[in-house]
């Protein structure tokens, strides 16, 4: 009998675990998070893309699972974007390369020079596979990076986070197929 309830237990566990967690591009993301004092939604997630290589996992977190575009830019609430690095590809130069063509393409928000130079700044270090980096708006601070786990810095203002999240869901986004996974279209 308490073999079979150690069983049972043990299914339960691994079902609850298994529905805590989504994955996308072999790596598993958690159903919701926490930023601020808000408990955010999954609301979808996809590989970026360049010339057949997968260079990265990314997840959407917002407080209302939506598939807007237009919401995720524009929103003032708590949002998230959670990234992966599953390529070697993906260096800290082509990174910021990358980044900087994204606020070029972004065409909504007005991100300062200044504020775009802070952020690059933000990622001054190497970038390697597994690196966790995590991007994350709360109204009343801002935009604040973290790699993992570690706060890299944080930008004030909701014209500043409209450009950063335009680069994914904007009208020339960095990846269609990662912004469609993000909105939950896939």
């Amino acid at each position: 009998m308490k073999k079979i309830v150690f069983i049972s237990f043990a299914f339960i566990s691994l079902l609850a675990n298994a529905q805590s967690t989504k994955t996308y591009g072999g790596v598993k993301f958690p159903t919701s998070i926490e930023v601020g004092k808000e408990t955010l939604e999954l609301n979808g997630g996809g590989v970026r893309e360049k010339y057949w290589i997968d260079l990265y996992a990314a997840a959407l977190y917002v407080p209302k699972k939506t598939d807007d575009p237009g919401k995720i830019i524009y929103s003032d609430a708590e949002q998230a974007i959670h990234i992966k690095i599953i390529s070697s590809s993906v260096t800290r130069e082509r990174f910021v390369e990358s980044v900087t063509e994204g606020f070029k393409n972004a065409g909504h928000g007005k991100a300062t020079d200044a504020e775009i130079k802070k952020f690059m700044g933000f990622f001054s270090e190497e970038i390697k596979i597994g690196d966790k980096i995590n991007i994350e708006y709360n109204p009343e601070k801002g935009v604040t990076v973290k790699k993992n786990g570690t706060i890299k810095g944080t930008i004030s203002g909701l014209e500043f986070k409209k450009a950063l999240f335009a680069i994914w869901f904007g009208s020339k986004p960095a990846d269609a197929n990662l912004k469609k996974g993000m909105l939950g279209k896939n």
